[in-house]
């Protein structure tokens, strides 16, 4: 395929260097386009393809555009590609909180997909819920479903109404594990460590940990349960933990960021 991004931050850079990594797109193929002049010098540097600094009449020859700019953007952004894009093209949207419908409406065009990656995409282990209107065929499905593959690993969703709660749970989520990973390296600290010190002992117990949870054929409580022994310092911690009502308090936020990734879909 040939595919146009426009809005060369993190995640179209992670989309970009992932599709050339695998050699799913040549790089004659690739179109990159970036305002930001700081951005684009990254991108020269880096030399994905061809780059530009506007949204013209070349956008409309590629197969597959990416949407990867901010919300907020996009509004002035679908000005102008409304202008060049063409009923056979796809549009991918990795935007947050933007609806197909309104990706419709703003660039009067119906083969739309929207998807919510994740920042582990950077490293090839995001995961991506993604939905398509019912314009996209099959085959056009697949051929995206592939790219979105090589950052990690994806799923459909027909109803696209859940990828709010999936941009609370996955798309927002490596953020939640750094708040508790904070959180014990901060409380490592406190007990005399090094915070070098603090940062090894945390992350590697949170690489063990996902390990065990990956291939370990127990469930999450009894995982809980072969740690936490009776009247042990684990037991001591959960219970802490329980009083202060953690669970409900990581619960109420997750489902804080759904509720307002539903406010911004409806604008």
């Amino acid at each position: 395929m040939k595919i146009a991004i426009i809005g060369c931050g993190n995640m179209g850079m992670a989309f970009a260097r992932a599709f050339l990594k695998f050699d799913l797109v040549r790089k004659e193929d690739f179109l990159m386009v970036e305002k930001s002049a700081d951005r684009m010098d990254s991108l020269n540097s880096f030399q994905p393809g061809v780059i530009t600094g506007i949204i013209g009449p070349q956008v409309g020859e590629y197969d597959l555009i990416i949407l990867s700019v901010k919300p907020q953007d996009f509004i002035s952004v679908s000005q102008a590609l409304r202008e060049v894009v063409k009923p056979n093209q796809v549009v991918l949207s990795i935007m947050a909180g933007v609806t197909i419908q309104i990706i419709q409406d703003a660039l009067d065009h119906k083969a739309v997909i929207r998807a919510m990656p994740n920042t582990p995409a950077m490293l090839g282990m995001g995961i991506t819920a993604y939905s398509a209107s019912p314009e996209v065929d099959i085959n056009q499905l697949r051929k995206v479903e592939n790219l979105i593959n090589a950052t990690g690993r994806s799923v459909f969703l027909e109803d696209e109404e859940q990828l709010n709660a999936v941009t609370a749970l996955s798309g927002s989520g490596p953020a939640y594990f750094f708040y508790v990973v904070k959180a014990m390296i901060e409380a490592g600290k406190q007990m005399g460590f090094e915070e070098s010190v603090a940062a090894l002992l945390v992350k590697q117990t949170m690489l063990g940990s996902f390990h065990l949870i990956n291939t370990a054929d127990k469930s999450l409580d009894e995982l809980i349960k072969a740690v936490a022994s009776k009247g042990g310092t684990t037991e001591a911690a959960l219970r802490e933990f329980e009083a202060g009502k953690l669970d409900d308090t990581l619960k109420q936020g997750i489902i804080a960021a759904q509720k307002r990734s539903s406010e911004l879909s409806k604008g």
